[in-house]
């Protein structure tokens, strides 16, 4: 019995060993899928994508009144034009590249991104520096993400430089819309979408990338203005293994219902995410913001901290320019980690939460005075947040400076 006992106590072993195995396996063949599938994606961008050299231009006969730039809101007044190109996978892939009028989409009923939120987008802006010349901010970054973001939904691939050129193109048609005062910009707004014309959940053999600009202001005329925004202790923005990392309409629609709440019961207009793990919770990240939160640690060691990129998290340009030159400057300690409400509130009580702020294409830096809980406690900021000696304030100056070329930096790209 013994002996028997013991035969099946190897076998189980052994089945145990050889699992352990095939995991292992498994788990480098999976690496070198991906990438190899990394690389056949590469080589598809280069070989299947649309090309800017057949870009078909058509100007507007009619041109549109630009507003007076005191009277512009964000996201309400569009330029002449837009780009377009689409794909239709029965016909051989990408179509031709258009620059035309701006105009209505016209969509099939059954298109999968009025179902399924088959959608991704992306969000830069072009700025007019005192020489004249039109600048980009770091515009690769944007068009990898929109590529990722396609992917992630099973939209084709492009080649991101190819895509690039076309908008380049497509700004130098609407050069005219591009304000020349500091602080104004042109807001660009590419997306992709699934327009088969048919139900069901599956990948789009049709789809389109379209581009559209417009003029916008200041996100505060009068300089920064600090506010307090809604600490969600209850609602999820995304979760581990989930799309939080990618620029897709599903993350953002969800996000609506709690920013309402927030503003009918706390007056706070933005929303700031957790998500549990054992028995804390972490801060994630806003609807629309990057967050960073400036702490002074025992002996008055000062670090910046950020969410780290764990795949519930959107890698913003913004955020990543924060930390590059945070980290440049080399005043205090840069970490990306996670950060539990519980020491948020352990800091500010003591002191030590110096400041909060979010970054963002639409606002560049927001300072947050405060964060609001739903029982109407405060988690606040030490420091004074208009003082030009606060980070929030330092950081706004140096990228914007940059952004309007009077900074030299290779983040700064000039259009040809």
């Amino acid at each position: 019995m013994a002996t028997a006992l013991l035969m099946v106590r190897s076998v189980v072993q052994i089945q145990k060993n050889n699992a352990a195995v095939m995991a292992l396996s498994r788990r480098a063949f999976s690496v070198s899928s991906a990438e190899h599938m990394e690389k056949q994606v590469q080589n598809e961008n280069s070989s299947n994508s649309f090309r800017h050299e057949d870009l078909e231009i058509s100007r507007s006969s009619s041109q549109s009144t630009m507003p007076p730039l005191e009277d512009i809101q964000f996201g309400k007044c569009f330029s002449d034009h837009q780009f377009s190109v689409e794909y239709n996978q029965d016909l051989g892939g990408w179509g031709t590249p258009k620059i035309g009028s701006f105009c209505n989409l016209s969509l099939h009923p059954a298109a999968p991104v009025l179902h399924y939120g088959m959608s991704c987008f992306e969000g830069m802006k072009a700025f007019c520096g005192k020489d004249g010349n039109l600048r980009l901010f770091r515009p690769m970054m944007n068009m990898e993400r929109l590529a990722r973001s396609m992917a992630r939904i099973e939209l084709p691939a492009f080649d991101t430089e190819e895509l690039l050129k076309c908008i380049n193109e497509l700004l130098l048609v609407d050069r005219r819309w591009v304000p020349k005062e500091k602080g104004y910009s042109l807001y660009i707004r590419p997306f992709a979408m699934g327009t088969t014309h048919s139900l069901g959940v599956a990948p789009s053999r049709d789809a389109e990338i379209r581009v559209i600009t417009g003029p916008v202001g200041p996100y505060y005329p009068s300089g920064l203005v600090p506010i307090e925004i809604f600490l969600d202790e209850s609602n999820v923005r995304a979760w581990p293994g989930g799309t939080g990392e990618f620029k897709i309409g599903g993350n953002y629609a969800p996000t609506i219902g709690p920013q309402v709440q927030a503003k009918a019961k706390h007056n706070c207009h933005q929303v700031l995410y957790t998500i549990p793990e054992g028995e804390d919770l972490f801060v994630s990240e806003c609807g629309a913001m990057n967050m960073f939160f400036f702490l002074k640690g025992k002996g008055g060691a000062k670090e910046l901290v950020t969410q780290p990129l764990d795949g519930t998290i959107l890698p913003g340009v913004t955020r990543d320019s924060v930390l590059g030159l945070c980290r440049q400057w080399g005043d205090f300690e840069v970490s990306e980690r996670k950060l539990s409400v519980r020491e948020l509130a352990d800091a500010a009580r003591e002191g030590n939460l110096l400041e909060v702020f979010g970054s963002g294409t639409a606002c560049l830096i927001q300072p947050v005075t405060a964060l609001v809980q739903a029982s109407g406690e405060r988690i606040r900021s030490a420091q004074d947040l208009n003082d030009p000696s606060a980070l929030c304030q330092r950081l706004f100056r140096a990228i914007t400076d940059i952004q309007y070329g009077e900074t030299e930096s290779e983040w700064s790209v000039l259009l040809q």
